[in-house]
């Protein structure tokens, strides 16, 4: 499905051994009107599965794709941004990978440097990947929160 600003979204079902319940995909260009959509519509796919603290994954997704939009791609070059979220049986895995120029220093960069910090401080688990092909991955496994592990027993 096309979204505005040609980004796509696509929902499949159980397309993996690690028990996947269901994975959302999103591919869209690395500008900041992204950040905000994807934000939405990873909250709302951990929401509809009761994976997380939906604040938690807000604040750690926007994190993630500001971290692509404003350090991946410079001097204004334009790129792309994926984001994958997985519903797994243990909790929400979400991944956000862009081909940019990779995790170098950015003396120009606008931020305070800390986002990396808060990903971990609300994930259960962070990886930074460098792809061969180049550009940053980040993995964030959030556990399945207590209040929606409850209201599934229920």
């Amino acid at each position: 499905m096309a979204l505005a600003g040609g980004a796509h979204v696509g929902i499949f079902g159980q397309t993996s051994t690690r028990a996947e319940l269901e994975r959302l995909e999103l591919r869209l260009a690395a500008i900041p009107t992204s950040i905000g959509q994807v934000r939405h519509e990873v909250v709302a796919f951990a929401e509809r599965h009761m994976l997380a603290a939906a604040g938690d994954v807000a604040l750690a997704i926007t994190e993630a794709a500001t971290n692509a939009v404003v350090h991946a791609y410079r001097d204004g070059a334009p790129g792309q941004m994926r984001v994958v979220a997985c519903a797994r049986a243990d909790g929400l895995v979400v991944v956000v990978r862009d081909y940019g120029c990779g995790m170098q220093p950015n003396p120009d960069s606008p931020g305070l440097g800390l986002g990396l910090s808060v990903i971990g401080a609300v994930a259960h688990e962070m990886n930074i990947e460098r792809p061969d092909d180049g550009g940053t991955r980040i993995r964030i496994h959030f556990r399945v929160a207590l209040r929606a592990a409850a209201a599934s027993a229920s």
